[in-house]
């Protein structure tokens, strides 16, 4: 049980975390609203560049990978990624790092996009720029949630903020927490209003609090992981088994021997998983690298892109390495599950229009949060007036 003092220090905490950080909660919160949608809207409002000639009948091929590769081979060259279409209507994208006077700007690719059927360059854009147009609104509210539009360092301000908050909802959690008899139980979960709008406000913070922290405290969790996967990873090692990062190497070229195409590749991977959808291909930066192929595989959690990632050699095809979320360990598996639950894919459409609702919950906390502090402040204010009144009369 949470004695008296000990609670006031943890009401504090959850207040103090809740002022300070307030703003930026609803900013995420709402951003995160729309890009829970990325992929629909911006195909919605640019369907010149994101949407298929006519819809495809059968799946990617890698006689059609290998054609896109070879259109964009004059005037792009290899890119450094080629996201396959996952839906009918989609068309590839091709990823390349965009150079500047001092070398590769971070943060910044640019993305071209063919139509899978006419192998048509249908465009370009800049992912990573920011601007309100049509072509860079998605990926600027994106930039917006994940890096704050500041590179790394808002990237590593969002991972604190998700932290901070899986903080303050624990917090909040242990503050509300009630005696264990019935009458206190049930108080603590309803929400009242006696003629009094103070007294609503502050019941419905309480009560509308503890029921919502579950998902806040998921959603926290997985932001901070997805923006600091290493200050993460090690604590959940520290109790699962979580498989260790390795560098996957391709062997030393054989004599005469070319790099294997994108095509080629793509039948590889394929050829190591039968049922399995191929959705992205890295192609090797330098002498040494591997392919490295993202697949979906049937029953995944991850069910738009898939986690299923292969490690090929660039020269035989041959696997280097695999990380399989079907046969993960525990730890893995608790990693795997972050981003489809911070996004709501992971329960399908429910899952994201539930997740797409719950971006309001940061600004109705935010806002009832805030008027039970105004009011303490100003109780508190009346009170420094009065004691200093009454001093002044026993002077």
């Amino acid at each position: 049980m949470v004695t008296g003092r000990l609670r006031v220090v943890l009401v504090k905490l959850h207040r103090y975390i809740g002022l300070s950080l307030g703003l930026l909660f609803v900013l995420l919160g709402l951003t995160g609203m729309t890009i829970a949608w990325r992929d629909e809207l911006d195909a919605w409002l640019n369907p010149d560049l994101l949407v298929a000639s006519a819809p495809m009948t059968a799946p990617v091929t890698p006689d059609t990978v290998q054609a896109v590769t070879e259109r964009l081979a004059p005037p792009y060259g290899k890119p450094n990624l080629l996201m396959l279409p996952t839906h009918a209507d989609g068309v590839f994208i091709a990823w390349y790092p965009v150079k500047g006077p001092g070398g590769v700007v971070p943060g910044r690719s640019r993305q071209v996009m063919v139509d899978p059927l006419t192998l048509e360059v249908k465009g370009e854009r800049v992912w990573g720029e920011p601007g309100l147009s049509r072509r860079l609104l998605l990926p600027t509210l994106f930039h917006l949630h994940r890096y704050l539009l500041s590179g790394d360092t808002g990237k590593t301000i969002t991972g604190v903020a998700g932290m901070l908050l899986l903080l303050t909802t624990l917090v909040g959690v242990a503050a509300w927490w009630p005696k264990m008899k019935l009458r206190s139980v049930v108080q603590a979960f309803r929400i009242t209003h006696g003629g009094s709008w103070s007294r609503f406000n502050y019941s419905l913070h309480r009560a509308g609090g503890i029921l919502a922290a579950p998902v806040l405290a998921v959603i926290a969790f997985s932001g901070w992981y997805l923006n600091l996967p290493k200050w993460v990873t090690p604590i959940v090692a520290g109790v699962m088994t979580v498989t260790p990062p390795a560098k996957h190497v391709s062997a030393p070229a054989p004599a005469g021997a070319r790099p294997l195409e994108a095509g080629e590749i793509m039948a590889a991977a394929q050829a190591q998983y039968p049922q399995a959808q191929v959705t992205r291909i890295g192609f090797p930066r330098k002498p040494g690298d591997a392919f490295e192929i993202r697949l979906c595989q049937p029953g995944e959690v991850r069910q738009h892109t898939g986690a299923t990632r292969l490690w090929l050699d660039a020269w035989t095809g041959a696997p280097l390495g695999v990380r399989d979320p079907q046969q993960a360990p525990a730890g893995d598996t608790l990693l795997n599950w972050q981003f489809p639950l911070h996004t709501g894919e992971a329960f399908g459409l429910p899952g994201r229009i539930f997740i797409t609702l719950f971006g309001l919950a940061p600004l109705a906390f935010a806002v009832t949060g805030t008027l039970i502090w105004w009011k303490r402040r100003r109780g508190h204010q009346r009170h420094v007036v009065k004691s200093a009144q009454r001093a002044g009369m026993r002077a």
